[in-house]
């Protein structure tokens, strides 16, 4: 058993090394392949044996699992016999007629009749394919393959035409369509101007010197406050409600919010919103029935806000009625500052784009509050349903006489007693200081105050820094010669001037800061105070035989004389 087994192992793993494993093995391979199809079957189970490549000896017989050897049919015999080639290779023409198959080393014809169909087949595609060919291919010019120089002319001069032709179209398209300035009236509209022009007027803020009254601030911020919540509102198409903004503006202020803070919001700004009384809004609050009358607010946006057709309160347009809401208030400060300045002695009078800033004695925080405006009410809905509406009622039911009294009573009270001439206004008497002054000068001294006055209110505020920086001049110079005695050297470098003038001035200042003031000390005093750049370093040269009290002199008028400007 042991052996048997043994055997059937070394039949099928180990195969005799013979002479047909070379070439010769490989070309009976490739020639077997080339069989007719009722013989590869049985081929194939002959090449799968493992006495597929057996010695020239072992021809005609098989062996078995056992390693017993039988005789195989004589086809067979036939099919496995190898054929013997000479060693000397012979070029060999193929015949008409014939199929040959070359093998992977060498060239071999198999005649027989399945090779005569496979003919057949090879001569019926190839009509078949020159057919096809020459119903697809397109006529080809006699010179395809020499292409002259006359051919490149022709087509040359064809694609000429061609673009002069396309050109011509062209012209007449544009000449037949109608203009897009009649067509499109917005055509221009379309083309966006760069950001920095559209929001120009964003970035134009009032001046700095016009502050706002505390209660005028806190209707500014109420305003932000209710912006935000009924854009939120709005964008979402929800109906904006006193109720729901009031709640909103309250949890972002701490504040009380009521409906006259509306009404001065509405006076300030009468074009931002649209206020009507409506009912049947849901609503989610225990004291409130959905039948009753609620203040909405809707608010007027422009064509232009629109999104995806929808109209849209964008941040942009946020911002930009915030800045309008800031600049009414304002106007309304400068509408009491210019009713203060009209009732001074002697009255002035200062444009409202030249202001900017209030006048001294001007209190900014005793301006009256903004008066309310007056908001939509809902309708009266006469209802008697308890006693005292009945008593009420009744009470409007008089008697002929007591109607006839009190028609007699409003008669007596219309007519009114007509107001007296107003008593000329005596001179206010002048204090007991200004005894004996002539009453002309004293004119000529408060027409110079309010001349000063003006020039402080409608100062700039590039004005107003350049004579921040002459007030400190005169220390700063006293210091500077201090600094030019004590190196005892005729010039000293900008930053070594700098530094030490810094450390011996009474206030902090940078380097920066400090060069500004002596260029303009240098700029209002050149015979005292020199620069001279040489090479890469400026230098400052200072005249010391200059009697200090003299540039100080020089100084206080060229400040007066800022002043006055």
């Amino acid at each position: 058993m042991a052996q048997t087994r043994l055997t059937d192992y070394y039949a099928q793993s180990k195969r005799p090394a013979g002479p047909e494993h070379g070439k010769r093995g490989k070309l009976q391979s490739a020639t077997e392949r080339i069989t007719t199809r009722s013989k590869k079957p049985r081929l194939e189970e002959l090449l799968r044996t493992p006495e597929k490549a057996a010695p020239a000896e072992n021809h005609g017989y098989c062996a078995g699992p056992s390693g017993k050897k039988r005789p195989l049919p004589e086809s067979e015999q036939e099919l496995a016999r190898p054929e013997s080639r000479s060693a000397r290779k012979r070029l060999r023409l193929p015949a008409e007629g014939e199929v040959t198959v070359s093998g992977p080393g060498e060239g071999g014809a198999y005649d027989g009749p399945q090779s005569k169909e496979d003919l057949t087949q090879l001569k019926s595609r190839l009509l078949r394919i020159q057919e096809l060919t020459q119903k697809v291919n397109l006529p080809v010019a006699p010179s395809e393959g020499k292409v002259t120089i006359a051919d490149l002319k022709a087509r040359l001069k064809r694609a000429q035409e061609l673009e002069l032709k396309i050109r011509e179209k062209k012209a007449e398209e544009k000449a037949v369509a109608p203009s897009p300035d009649l067509t499109d009236p917005n055509a221009n509209e379309s083309e966006k101007a760069p950001a920095y022009q559209r929001f120009h007027n964003l970035a134009q803020d009032v001046p700095p010197g016009l502050s706002l009254p505390y209660k005028y601030k806190l209707l500014g911020e109420m305003f932000r406050s209710m912006e935000t919540i009924v854009g939120m509102l709005f964008n979402r198409s929800e109906t904006v409600t006193f109720s729901k903004v009031k709640q909103g503006v309250q949890d972002m202020i701490r504040k009380q919010f009521e409906e006259q803070n509306v009404g001065q919001i509405k006076t300030v700004y009468p074009t931002a919103y649209k206020f009507r009384q409506e009912k049947n809004i849901p609503t989610f609050k225990n004291g409130m029935r959905k039948t009753d009358f609620q203040l909405t607010m809707e608010p007027i946006l422009e064509e232009g806000d629109k999104v995806n057709g929808c109209p849209q309160l964008t941040a942009s347009r946020l911002l930009q009625r915030r800045c309008l809401f800031n600049k009414n208030l304002v106007n309304v400060v400068k509408r009491h500052h210019k009713v203060f300045l009209s009732s001074l002695n002697p009255p002035m009078v200062v444009p409202d784009d030249h202001l900017t800033r209030w006048h001294p004695r001007f209190r900014v925080d005793e301006v009256p509050d903004i008066e309310p405006a007056v908001l939509p009410l809902p309708p009266q809905v006469e209802k008697l349903s308890t006693a005292q509406d009945v008593l009420l009622k009744a009470r409007g039911m008089m008697t002929p006489k007591m109607e006839k009294a009190l028609a007699n009573l409003a008669l007596r009270t219309a007519e009114e007693p007509k107001p007296a001439p107003p008593a000329q206004e005596k001179p206010a008497a002048a204090p007991s200081a200004l005894k004996g002054v002539s009453q002309a000068l004293l004119e000529r001294i408060r027409a110079k105050e309010a001349q000063k006055l003006q020039a402080v209110m409608t100062r700039r505020p590039q004005q107003e820094e350049r004579l921040l920086m002459m007030s400190r001049l005169p220390a700063l110079a006293r210091i500077l010669r201090n600094v030019f005695v004590a190196e005892k050297k005729p010039a000293l470098t900008v930053e070594v001037a700098c530094n030490m003038v810094i450390a011996s001035y009474q206030s902090s200042m940078s380097s920066g800061e400090m060069e500004k003031h002596l260029a303009l000390l240098s700029e209002l005093l050149p015979d005292w105070l020199s620069v001279h750049p040489v090479r890469k370093d400026t230098y400052y040269k200072l005249n010391k035989s200059t009697d200090l009290n003299l540039i100080m002199e020089r100084l206080a008028k060229a400040t007066k004389e800022e002043e006055s400007k």
